[in-house]
């Protein structure tokens, strides 16, 4: 594995549009055993040109999130059900953001550190 997403914080859940399309919308109206109507109007909203984006909450590290994000625990909580773009992270690729929290987890020697952004 290139990477392990339960020794990071969830810096992709924090990206400012974490885009959705009506499958995923679906997939958690189901999730969550609501209509697509009742899960549009409480999980997205329009941002960035899109019709579907999924909407945020507040967050100590990256200031905000996923409104699915366990802020405690630092986990998803709707996993399952997850949208396709949070299915495919990152790709074929590796993620940058944990290669840099992990050198800089080596570099401080603290295994907790968390790189801390308030510009978002």
């Amino acid at each position: 594995m290139l990477y392990d997403c339960k020794k990071c914080p969830g810096y992709c859940c924090s990206y400012p549009l974490i885009p959705l399309d009506k499958r995923d919308v679906e997939r958690l109206a189901a999730h969550h055993g609501m209509t697509f109507e009742a899960a549009r109007r409480a999980f997205t909203r329009e941002a960035h040109g899109r019709k579907y984006a999924m909407k945020r909450k507040r967050d100590k590290h990256f200031g905000a999130i996923c409104r699915f994000f366990d802020t405690t625990h630092r986990r998803c909580t709707v996993y399952h059900a997850r949208p396709a773009v949070c299915r495919s992270f990152p790709g074929k690729g590796r993620c940058g953001y944990y290669d840099f929290l992990s050198f800089e987890r080596r570099a401080q020697e603290d295994p907790t550190w968390v790189a801390v952004t308030t510009n978002r």
